[in-house]
């Protein structure tokens, strides 16, 4: 089971009261709430193996060399200033720590790779896994890596993690019109501006999933920009035309990485913490609570 960690603790941040706190008053509810999520992962679903995947990079420079735009939005974001900003105290970030000084205490697997996201750290253990893969995320860019064939599925949270949306080639051709690889084809061409990416204008997500039934890939609908005998309208031949800079580099930023270079670490899912006197500390001073007593009963059955 590969967790996209920050797109869990995210969740749990919105989902959880941030009445929860320690009792220096730091919000612990991103804390409390991803422990929560992982103990109800595990008593559902009884993975042997289980990674918390995490961003050490959530904007790669190598990906905005090819795409500029590539999630600048969120720099914006984060950088806005001026008189009329509205002061938001940021109490999600403070948890980011607590939350991988309790993963390493518990003893669960935690890996991030300089230069590289989350994302790409999943679709490496993905890509070397020998058996079923459950990987764990809110984003649907991971839909890539679905494979019937090698037992890769993405469990898509819909209320928490207990009610969650199982995403397999079926539920994606039925969907999208669409496999798993099929799926970068048809993210690089809609776009998605939560990601920065531009799309080629004109084309929405049905049209996208048209176009790729009628002409296989991303490969060969560009073929039949240049052959004036297929099937394309005027305008999606001129739009797929002059986005030619775009689709050639958009694959690399799109598509997860299957080469990161990974850490050695123990990825088999702990019976009892690596770290008692740690973890019991942890629990103390920000006030963990029922969240890791049910975890660690979890773990212990």
């Amino acid at each position: 089971m590969l967790l996209d960690t920050a797109s869990l603790y995210f969740r749990a941040y919105f989902g959880v009261p941030d009445t929860m706190k320690a009792p220096d008053g730091t919000s612990v509810n991103a804390v409390r709430g991803l422990l929560d999520f992982i103990a109800r992962l595990v008593q559902d679903h009884r993975p042997d193996e289980l990674v918390a995947c995490m961003d050490a990079d959530w904007r790669p420079h190598w990906r905005v060399e090819l795409i500029p735009s590539y999630k600048a939005h969120r720099v914006a974001e984060e950088t806005a200033q001026g008189p009329d900003a509205e002061e938001i105290p940021d109490t999600l970030s403070p948890q980011v720590p607590v939350i991988e000084a309790v993963l390493d205490a518990l003893g669960i697997a935690r890996v991030g790779v300089p230069a590289y996201e989350a994302d790409d750290v999943i679709g490496t253990f993905a890509a070397r896994a020998t058996g079923p893969v459950d990987i764990v995320t809110g984003d649907r860019d991971l839909y890539q890596l679905v494979d019937d064939a090698r037992g890769i599925r993405v469990l898509y949270p819909l209320k928490g993690v207990g009610t969650l949306q199982v995403t397999d080639e079926a539920w994606l051709r039925e969907k999208y019109g669409v496999d798993g690889p099929g799926y970068v084809d048809l993210a690089l061409l809609r776009g998605d501006p939560s990601d920065g990416l531009p799309g080629v204008p004109g084309i929405g997500e049905k049209t996208a999933a048209k176009l790729l039934d009628a002409f296989g890939d991303l490969a060969g609908i560009m073929a039949a920009v240049d052959d004036p005998r297929s099937k394309l309208t005027p305008s999606q031949r001129r739009r797929l035309d002059e986005s030619r800079a775009y689709v050639a580099v958009a694959p690399k930023v799109v598509r997860v990485a299957a080469d990161v270079p990974l850490p050695e670490v123990d990825v088999t899912l702990p019976r009892a913490p690596r770290d008692p006197a740690a973890l019991q500390e942890l629990a103390v001073r920000w006030n963990l609570g029922g969240s890791l007593q049910r975890l660690l009963s979890t773990l212990q059955r």
